[in-house]
């Protein structure tokens, strides 16, 4: 594997994560998200989400500022509700890190951001991603039937969400939060 993975960073983006930013999106699972597929877009999307009006989206680094994965809370609306998001590496997948991240974010937006409330959505094929948002203390509120639809088939979709108001586990490693 060879990332450090005793201590996590989340930070914004930097250009210079471009190339593993792409190498990222050519797994498999990640092909079809946020459109990255070579440098350049990678680029591209790393100015996107450097200013969002409504949302902050930060690198999972490892303790060497390694960038390993990503978490973000977007569409921040005006009842102070945003929607959460995450991966991460294949090669980190399973040690924890996604969980630990999003414990982290979800510490950071209810308490430094101001948010009341933390929702996101999963495949309801992916019980990993299942497993990451019961972990950061996101209670499932139901289904969306056919909600999401990539490459002519349509799937359906878990909803999860938290409050500030929800017990919040504490990251199992230290986690920094670069805001």
């Amino acid at each position: 594997m060879g990332y450090a993975l005793g201590e996590l960073g989340l930070r914004r983006w930097r250009t210079g994560d471009a190339l593993r930013l792409a190498a990222a999106h050519e797994d498999p699972a990640m092909v079809s998200q946020g459109g990255i597929v070579d440098r350049a877009s990678a680029v591209d999307w790393i100015g996107r989400v450097a200013d969002l009006d409504n949302g902050h989206v930060y690198a999972v680094a490892d303790a060497d500022d390694h960038p390993i994965g990503c978490v973000a809370v977007t569409n921040i609306d005006r009842h102070r509700v945003g929607w959460t998001w995450y991966w991460t590496l294949a090669d980190v997948r399973g040690h924890g890190v996604a969980r630990d991240a999003l414990r982290a974010l979800a510490n950071w937006a209810h308490h430094e951001a101001g948010l009341y409330r933390l929702e996101l959505g999963h495949q309801l094929d992916n019980p990993a991603s299942c497993a990451v948002a019961a972990g950061a203390g996101f209670l499932s509120e139901g289904v969306e039937r056919q909600r999401l639809a990539f490459d002519g088939t349509r799937y359906d979709v878990e909803r999860h969400a938290r409050l500030v108001t929800d017990p919040l586990p504490a990251p199992q490693r230290r986690v920094r939060v670069t805001a």
